[in-house]
């Protein structure tokens, strides 16, 4: 089968599910509506923050605030993705028609990146305008140093969290047991290595540590931070998770029978 026909086979797969496509549709609005609700309350209390905390405070990262949640729900696209083709048995024709599981994983990598890639973009830009709106004289401008960076960099992050998801999901060919994973490795660990001190800068390297610095903007003295790399690095390590991800999923496809 031509590339552009396991293109075209994994769209529609992914389009007919309405669970996955309601999972990425819940993505966007959680952030927006959990990034806007927490930028109209620091708006009301700003003037009772510490000094520092004011001198500190990055309204452009406010604003995706609700990245939070977000992220779960483009973790668990990921999973689904891969997930219900084996939960349904659907691996078995999709490999029927697609011998070459190289290009059946190419394909499925490419149309749900792509979509939380357009996602992720359009997530960025709505959460940052109506944020900022809701900042009042504590906003910024799209056009200050770093700010079209960070607002797209949440896309660049959903879209490599996407793929990390899918390889994960891949080795273990189990959507619960995907997700429960996931949810335990991206978002518990990072916060129970930084409570100690003999483990906190091994949460750097984490997958969202490091991938959510390409959403800071602010660098301020009063913030100390020790993690080894910038906005551009830290999403450099996260690609790196996801290419781990991807090929352990590979090496899975490509040596067990579905």
């Amino acid at each position: 089968m031509a590339f552009s026909a396991v293109l075209t086979s994994e769209w529609t797969k992914i389009r007919t599910v309405a669970s996955t496509s309601w999972t990425l549709a819940t993505a966007l609005l959680v952030t927006v509506a959990m990034g806007a609700g927490l930028c109209a309350v620091v708006n009301a209390t700003f003037d009772t923050m510490p000094e520092p905390q004011q001198i500190a405070f990055d309204p452009t990262q406010m604003s995706f605030s609700g990245m939070l949640l977000g992220q779960v729900a483009v973790l668990v696209f990921g999973a689904m993705v891969v997930g219900s083709e084996y939960s349904t048995g659907m691996i078995r024709s999709s490999l029927a028609a697609v011998p070459n599981r190289g290009s059946l994983l190419l394909g499925k990598l490419t149309v749900a990146t792509g979509l939380a890639l357009v996602v992720g973009i359009a997530t960025g830009f709505l959460s940052f305008f109506l944020g900022q709106a809701l900042l009042g004289e504590h906003s910024t401008t799209l056009g200050e140093e770093n700010v079209l960076r960070a607002v797209i960099g949440v896309g660049l992050y959903m879209a490599l969290l996407a793929v990390f998801a899918m390889g994960v999901s891949m080795m273990l060919r189990n959507t619960a047991a995907a997700i429960s994973i996931l949810i335990s490795f991206v978002l518990i660990l990072p916060i129970v290595l930084s409570l100690v001190d003999a483990t906190h800068k091994i949460a750097y390297y984490l997958p969202n540590q490091a991938g959510s610095a390409i959403m800071q903007t602010v660098s301020s003295p009063t913030v100390s931070s020790d993690a080894p790399y910038g906005p551009w690095g830290g999403l450099g390590i996260m690609l790196l998770w996801a290419a781990a991800s991807v090929l352990g999923g590979y090496l899975v496809l490509s040596r067990r029978d579905a």
